[in-house]
């Protein structure tokens, strides 16, 4: 049985690296984005980057992975947002982080709002954003929902 979910509860985080240049080229070719600044060292210094870096959708799709870990099989994943707010470069480590900010009731259903953010192992935060998880009642326990 799931677990309750409850208003300010963190979601298990989640790290991720360190990241490599091989990463990289294998997230260039699973997600077609050959941009040489991910890959080229030169190409990226050439565009003032001061070396290659990471494709922000990797670490969105970090924080994709700590979110579907957390909600399991039993909830769906609706919404997902993201502000990216710095670059991530090979030798980082990502930590991904959240927390249940809201909760509410939608019919027969249990209505997450999180919000959360990836860091690099500096302290950089590269990723904020906000995700939406619903799923069907478990059971009705008075913390679980604010009315």
């Amino acid at each position: 049985m799931p677990e309750a979910w409850l208003k300010g509860q963190g979601l298990p985080s989640i790290q991720r690296g360190p990241v490599t240049r091989l990463d990289l080229v294998r997230y260039a070719g699973a997600s077609g984005d050959y941009n040489p600044i991910h890959t080229i060292e030169e190409f990226a210094q050439a565009a003032g980057l001061g070396g290659v870096i990471a494709h922000g959708m990797l670490s969105m799709a970090y924080l994709g992975t700590m979110l579907t870990l957390f909600a399991g099989d039993d909830a769906d994943l609706v919404e997902f947002g993201v502000r990216f707010r710095a670059m991530v470069r090979p030798g980082d480590v990502i930590e991904c982080q959240g927390t249940i900010t809201e909760l509410v009731e939608e019919g027969d259903r249990l209505v997450a709002k999180v919000q959360f953010m990836a860091k690099t192992d500096k302290e950089d935060t590269v990723i904020k954003g906000h995700a939406v998880l619903s799923r069907l009642f478990i059971q009705r326990a008075p913390q679980e929902v604010e009315r």
